[in-house]
């Protein structure tokens, strides 16, 4: 792939994914904001006014204006608020690259805020908290990043509280977006099946009008752990749903390719050491995955999953039993061969669209990382050896590192406090 970036003249960072005979074309514009931008007092607000960029612009006044330009060339759209990022995209044929600009630039630049669709668009926001809050797996997330970060942003729900979307208004917003929504923090991609002759022009021109002005900051993390750290909610519900994780790496850590082996080994797939263990030997749960979540400033390892809460302190104790023992002994070659050729194949067809490359390229954007391609990221994760998985190991499974959280009928007990160590 021939990767390439560069900014404009109207400030914006452009980067260029062409992939070579590719069915589809992808215009993914990305803001440095998320929920880690914000305030106790306006939590939610990035999301809120990621809703609104759909509801109307001068140029297509109504959201219906919009969503018929786009269903018109069989488009496929969205946006997603993130702590770190918003990301508007929209993928359609190549032949209609011009319109796939014009309406991601329009809305990214151009939203109205119009008051009445303000007040529609909390009812919405609104029952979506409401969705979130009845579906435990989603709810305990929300439940982990407290236990972790406590009171700092990157503690608090993405989506917000249900008290700070009814009292925000259309000022509240611009106000936000006037403060974020600026060229020195955006970056638009393009992946996919386009003329890299013609396509600078094109968003230069698109993004003509961006502001110039200074970007807010945002806080750093802070965290402060000397102990395990728990954080249960108590609900009826059939299963118990639980996040156990650790603290690990910023975005751009040296050893991140390591990390990811290391989750493959405990969590990729249904051979992985996990999979076999809780469900495959004790048969108490249905889903198992395990994540890493890199951010520029800090990052974590965890293992979701929805158990029987009547064995809820025999699965930590087997969880936190099977990561240690990477910390002591070497996985054999043949698991690390294993390891490697899942994470490289999960890579190739995670990325076979053109909004998942945008993505792909995206992120590593947010985090400061130098880019990788995938081709790039594959080597790097051939590098990888038995003993860099057993020295990640060793410095992020410690007890001043880990954190539990859960949704369910569970409580702290006193065999739950001796089991949760490592």
């Amino acid at each position: 792939m021939k990767f390439t970036q560069k900014k404009l003249k109207n400030g914006v960072k452009l980067m260029l994914a062409p992939i070579k005979d590719s069915l589809s074309v992808t215009v993914f514009v990305m803001v440095h904001t998320g929920s880690k931008y914000e305030t106790k007092g306006n939590n939610g607000i990035s999301h809120f006014l990621e809703h609104m960029a759909f509801k109307g612009t001068p140029k297509r006044p109504t959201a219906m204006d919009i969503s018929k330009a786009l269903d018109e060339i069989g488009s496929q759209y969205n946006a997603f608020t993130s702590q770190e990022f918003t990301g508007y995209f929209a993928k359609a044929h190549p032949k209609n690259i011009d319109v796939l600009v014009d309406v991601i630039s329009d809305i990214y630049l151009h939203p109205s805020f119009d008051a009445k669709e303000l007040q529609k668009e909390k009812g919405v926001i609104i029952e979506e908290i409401n969705m979130y809050e009845d579906m435990p797996h989603k709810q305990v997330e929300n439940v982990f990043a407290q236990a972790m970060y406590g009171d700092q942003p990157a503690g608090w729900p993405i989506i917000g509280c249900k008290e700070n979307v009814r009292k925000m208004d259309e000022n509240d917003l611009r106000k936000y977006w006037v403060s974020h929504y600026v060229a020195s923090a955006t970056t638009v991609l393009v992946s996919g099946n386009f003329d890299t002759r013609t396509i600078s022009k094109k968003i230069q021109n698109a993004f003509a009008s961006i502001p110039r002005s200074a970007k807010a900051k945002k806080r750093p993390v802070v965290e402060p752990q000397n102990r395990p750290k728990m954080l249960l909610k108590y609900k009826k519900t059939d299963q118990a749903h639980v996040s156990l994780g650790v603290r690990s790496f910023k975005g751009k850590h040296k050893m991140s390719a390591a990390l990811k082996v290391l989750d493959a080994v405990l969590g990729g797939g249904m051979s992985s050491r996990l999979f076999q263990r809780i469900r495959e030997e004790m048969g108490v749960g249905y889903y198992l995955r395990t994540t890493i979540d890199e951010y520029t400033d800090h990052g974590y390892f965890s293992v979701s999953l929805g158990l029987d809460s009547s064995r809820f302190v025999e699965v930590v104790k087997a969880i936190l039993d099977e990561c240690k023992k990477l910390t002591t002994d070497l996985i054999s070659k043949t698991e690390l061969v294993k390891a490697k050729e899942y994470l490289i194949g999960n890579t190739i067809l995670s990325l076979e669209s053109s909004d998942a490359m945008a993505e792909y390229f995206a992120i590593q954007d947010i985090t400061g990382e130098e880019i990788t391609t995938p081709e790039g990221l594959i080597r790097k994760i051939r590098k990888v050896t038995r003993e860099d998985v057993r020295m990640i190991a060793e410095e992020i499974f410690t007890n001043d590192r880990l954190v539990l959280s859960a949704v369910g009928p569970v409580k702290e007990s006193t065999a739950l406090k001796k089991a949760f160590r490592f």
